[in-house]
């Protein structure tokens, strides 16, 4: 939302978007970004077109089952509640931060061009190759954006080879940072830039 928007809002629509943006929300991402908002809601608003969310959802419950039944709450816990916690708040975060940082500008209809939002409304997250691999080059976002058929394993190929694409806003794991983007929630329009609710 925009400054203006997030105040022209009721409380009941500020309080959603202030909740679905709270850190606690995207560390308990497992809940509420995979099993609600990419599985539950989408079924819940167009059954027919997103059956296949329903088919994720049970899938996931029947494999907890399962595991449960045949291993005990233990590998319940250790083979599927912990790394889709982690998995999953790491991811949430990650997405999140890719939109919401310091450096971010949007642009309205008027200045608005394809390339212009993918490469200065989506960031370069830059992370080791270690977690550039857990990630699937996700911290590519910004070529990402500007073309998402290019394989996730090509991406750092793509940003090699493209000089334009090297001088992308930046964002990174550094806890500083984490929090300076945990902190911004709307776009200000007068100043161009991200800021605190408290602000504004």
């Amino acid at each position: 939302m925009t400054k203006a928007q997030f105040l022209k809002s009721p409380q009941g629509e500020r309080t959603k978007y202030l909740f679905m943006r709270h850190p606690l929300t995207i560390l308990f991402g497992h809940i509420f970004v995979f099993l609600y908002g990419m599985c539950i809601y989408p079924f819940l608003n167009h059954p027919r077109k997103h059956y296949d969310c329903l088919i994720a959802l049970v899938v996931h419950v029947v494999i907890g089952v399962m595991l449960t039944f045949s291993f005990g709450w233990q590998a319940l816990l250790l083979t599927q509640l912990i790394p889709h916690f982690i998995a999953c708040a790491v991811g949430s975060y990650m997405f999140y931060a890719q939109h919401n940082f310091p450096d971010v500008s949007f642009n309205d209809a008027a200045g608005w061009t394809y390339e212009k939002a993918a490469l200065e409304s989506s960031s370069f997250m830059r992370t080791n190759r270690i977690m550039a691999w857990f990630t699937g080059n996700i911290g590519y976002h910004h070529i990402h954006h500007l073309n998402a058929r290019i394989p996730f394993y090509r991406l750092p190929e793509v940003l090699k080879k493209i000089p334009e694409l090297q001088t992308a806003k930046t964002t990174s794991l550094n806890p500083m940072e984490i929090i300076r983007c945990l902190r911004l929630k709307v776009w200000d329009v007068e100043s161009q830039r991200m800021v605190i609710v408290r602000h504004i």
